[in-house]
């Protein structure tokens, strides 16, 4: 008889719970095309930037002098380092000259955005 009891009050409860709601699809979408700028950015970052810097969510950078990107916004506010991506860097090591479109420039902040690691509490 107990486990009666126990059974009724459960499915009263489950019938009390309110139903999840749906994702927006607005949210979903926008999540969705900044998953996929933060992509492309990986790639860029891969492809223009390996060679020296670690751009990854760990690992060293190839080139000792070269800040990890994980960390990078530790050092630059990200509108900074944005402005400099499209006008070309420049800084006082040694590294190529390049310069990014602004299309560019967004997915790799964007991907940088994604790796950041939280500062040390030191």
């Amino acid at each position: 008889m107990q486990w009666i009891l126990v059974a009724a009050a459960a499915i009263v409860l489950a019938s009390c719970a309110a139903p999840e709601p749906a994702p927006d699809p607005a949210a979903v979408s926008v999540a969705a095309e900044l998953d996929a700028l933060a992509e492309s950015g990986r790639d860029i970052a891969e492809a223009q930037c390996a060679a020296c810097h670690a751009v990854g969510e760990y690992g060293a950078s190839p080139n000792p002098g070269a800040p990890v990107f994980r960390t990078i916004f530790q050092r630059y506010r990200a509108e900074v380092l944005e402005e400099e991506l499209i006008e070309g860097i420049r800084v006082s090591h040694p590294m190529p000259e390049f310069q990014f479109n602004p299309q560019g420039t967004d997915a790799l902040i964007q991907y940088l955005r994604s790796i950041q690691e939280a500062p040390n509490a030191s």
